[in-house]
């Protein structure tokens, strides 16, 4: 009897930490595990759907949190949260790691755990069999032979979205964004509700009818981490798929893990904040989430010599300083125009 009761007291002693993420999270259970047991705690799970459907949730729950801390939002999405006072400030000392140009925030609502370019991929074997040179120009791509080729997440609820579209509207301005996501759409522009329904149903690479898709300049070298057979010291000469750096079509995303208001575990939540940028997590992201980590030094798989980065283009003064009034616009001006 006393034996059974002090187990039974140990078990309700053990402290549950909420995490809500977006639905690409991916972390080594055993990492997982091992944070577990160095807090007598449980971490649950909840995925939230794509980032900017996450942040809409958090919203609207924000009297009441979903969970204590919340991973994936993002540099296009902060500026919101901020507004929404959804988060309360936590520096963890690990942030000293990362460069100061992929922190996300100075006030440490947001911790960068680690960072990706958005950019548009295309299947290489498509383009061969087709013989058809490739697009050079985001204004290709609303004309023959390209029109009816591209596939992209929508900038209402997709975090990839957002960033396509603020790239856009850094590259033409907001008048000539609009036009041009119009002129898109009309000529056979896919837009998909978040990135997974574009890469994996949609892309031809997937079984879809789109060549050209939306996703991560790193994707080409997760097509081959998970091909048959990989084996990373005998490496293809190339990805069946690569990266379409089109004028205008890039954007770095930085994403964050952060302690949401009203956490019921504040104290773990800083600890879990502390967890996501340790070396075993940052070195878990690459070949898991296929992301930069954001802590300096920390290795790479061989695989991603197929992930070319982008040079980046200047964003302009005040872009990112009310993107909701731009995603706003963009249903207006483009998704429900005639």
């Amino acid at each position: 009897m006393t034996a059974a009761f002090l187990l039974t007291g140990v078990a309700s002693a053990q402290t549950t930490l909420t995490v809500i993420t977006h639905d690409s999270f991916d972390v080594d259970k055993k990492l997982v595990a091992s944070f577990e047991a160095a807090h007598n705690a449980r971490v649950r799970f909840v995925k939230g759907g794509d980032a900017g459907e996450l942040l809409n949730r958090l919203i609207l729950t924000r009297r009441a949190p979903l969970a204590d801390v919340v991973y994936g939002l993002d540099n296009s999405l902060i500026s919101r949260a901020r507004s929404a006072d959804l988060l309360q400030a936590y520096k963890s000392p690990a942030l000293s790691r990362v460069a100061p140009a992929y922190r996300l925030d100075d006030a440490g609502l947001l911790n960068t755990v680690d960072y990706g370019f958005v950019a548009l991929n295309y299947d290489r074997a498509y383009f061969q069999k087709a013989g058809l040179a490739l697009p050079k120009s985001l204004d290709d791509l609303k004309t023959p032979p390209y029109a009816k080729l591209t596939v992209v997440s929508s900038p209402a609820t997709s975090s990839p979205g957002l960033a396509f579209l603020l790239a856009t509207v850094n590259h033409y301005g907001e008048a000539g964004a609009w036009q041009w996501w119009r002129e898109a759409r009309l000529n056979g522009l896919k837009v998909t509700r978040g990135w997974s329904d574009a890469y994996n149903k949609e892309f031809t690479r997937n079984g879809g009818k789109y060549p050209i898709v939306l996703s991560y300049a790193s994707s080409p070298a997760a097509e081959v981490f998970y091909a048959d057979n990989y084996d990373a010291k005998k490496l293809p000469a190339q990805a069946p798929t690569a990266n379409l750096f089109l004028p205008g079509s890039t954007w770095l995303q930085l994403e964050g893990v952060g302690i949401l208001k009203g956490a019921r575990q504040p104290a773990l939540a800083r600890k879990f904040v502390d967890f996501m940028l340790g070396a075993g997590v940052q070195a878990d992201i690459p070949t898991r989430m296929w992301i930069y980590p954001a802590v300096g030094g920390t290795p790479l798989d061989p695989v991603f010599k197929f992930a070319t980065q982008p040079q980046l283009s200047a964003v302009k003064p005040g872009l990112t300083a009310n993107p909701q009034r731009l995603v706003d616009t963009w249903v207006t001006q483009v998704l429900r125009a005639r």
